[in-house]
């Protein structure tokens, strides 16, 4: 699988199954960076853009596809 970014709120109602889902991830070897934001919720960059946290989160996607299209996030080699 290629590189993965997630992201959710600690108060999102998809939180655990996110984590669940990163830790499977690394547990196959795949990549993945996961952002867990103090507060959040559901939808929240799109609802409250000026927010903190969402300005915050939405730049940690932006330097992680700017570092993947660098080529500073690895790529897993195939098997």
């Amino acid at each position: 699988m290629p590189p993965t970014y997630l992201d959710c709120g600690s108060a999102e109602v998809f939180r655990d199954e996110t984590v669940a889902f990163a830790s499977r991830l690394w547990a196959a070897g795949v990549d993945a960076e996961l952002h867990v934001w103090p507060g959040a919720f559901h939808g929240f960059t799109s609802m409250v853009p000026n927010a903190v946290v969402s300005r915050r989160a939405v730049a940690a996607l932006g330097d992680w596809t700017t570092r993947l299209l660098e080529g500073s996030v690895p790529e897993r080699p195939e098997s």
